[in-house]
């Protein structure tokens, strides 16, 4: 699998990343840990060399899962965490309430370590910006704790442009991680843009939507009842009925290429800039295979401009979070 740089920092990882979270947070399922700690071997015998976990992910069990597959064989990938939310006194997670506090920071890094069974983290973010912690303190703790050693490069997570650029100003931005896909398309008015200027790399999370990109979801789907996109807008029936146009049209474009609905949008990111690095997220052998493949599909410049063209025909119903989640991105 190609390599790619994440903006102009010295972290090159595959082009295509794994996201670990659905192993065993946010969808409602649990799954067998001896299988995905297979899974993730299988993505590192693919050429997947670039594996994303965070704290708040079970909370804690996403790490430690992913410290057991992956610490045997560090010297083949980059592991990146999160810090920034707020684990409850009974171990679960408060998504509301953000702590980017510098001591919490380092707390929280002293027990990923741990968790991860490694000594240093390849790329340390900010899960939500804190409004109660200036930037500036955020990122010059990370940065006392990569001339410790303890991290190697910092990223943010749905900043906003001028968080990103008050950040960079004090220790520089690896990377942002965001949501975008070709369902999602708003970091392209601003934060695009500023990321290009600054040398930063794009990760984008849910990079298929959720799933819904796969075409393998539909308005009559039952999710599983801690499923999150139980709550999600987007996911509601009556939305994703609607949405059915945008599938129908992806169809239609995988068909030309001979490749999958999954497929065309992951080449469809990855043919954006040369500095995006998608991190799709699967529990499924089938689904990594085929999620791999994206990176064997040429998108030329005409190609791209006629799916933009297409695709702006089909207007996407539903907010992506409901409202108290969404005013934690974009600050």
């Amino acid at each position: 699998m190609q390599k790619r740089k994440l903006g102009k920092s010295d972290l090159e990882v595959s082009a295509l990343g794994l996201g670990c979270m659905g192993m065993s947070f946010s969808y409602g399922v649990t799954h067998d840990e001896k299988e995905m700690i297979e899974l993730m071997h299988k993505a590192v015998d693919m050429g997947i060399d670039f594996f994303d976990t965070a704290e708040v992910y079970g909370p804690f069990t996403n790490e430690i899962l992913v410290g057991k597959a992956l610490s045997p064989i560090r010297d083949k990938v980059s592991i990146a965490t999160k810090f920034g939310f707020t684990i409850n006194p009974d171990g679960t997670a408060n998504i509301e309430k953000l702590n980017s506090r510098p001591e919490h920071i380092h707390e929280v890094v002293e027990a990923s370590l741990k968790r991860l069974n490694i000594d240093v983290i390849d790329l340390l973010y900010q899960h939500r910006v804190d409004p109660e912690v200036p930037i500036e303190d955020v990122a010059g703790t990370v940065k006392d704790l990569i001339q410790q050693g303890k991290v190697r490069h910092f990223g943010l997570s749905e900043a906003g442009a001028q968080t990103i650029r008050r950040a960079h100003a004090v220790q520089p931005v690896a990377a942002l991680q965001s949501e975008y896909s070709i369902w999602f398309r708003k970091p392209e008015a601003e934060i695009i843009p500023t990321l290009e200027e600054l040398g930063i790399g794009l990760v984008p999370y849910s990079p298929l939507g959720k799933g819904f990109l796969t075409g393998k979801v539909g308005a009559s789907t039952k999710f599983a009842e801690k499923d999150m996109r139980n709550r999600l807008p987007r996911f509601a029936p009556e939305a994703m009925q609607a949405n059915q146009a945008f599938l129908d049209l992806l169809q239609e474009l995988a068909e030309e290429k001979n490749a999958t609905q999954a497929q065309i949008a992951l080449a469809w990111l990855l043919a954006q800039k040369p500095w995006i690095v998608p991190i799709p997220g699967t529990t499924k052998l089938s689904r990594l295979e085929e999620n791999a493949g994206s990176t064997n599909i040429e998108l030329s410049s005409e190609d791209v401009n006629s799916i933009n063209e297409a695709i702006s025909k089909v207007p996407v119903q539903g907010n992506r979070y409901p409202e108290q989640l969404e005013k934690l991105t974009g600050r």
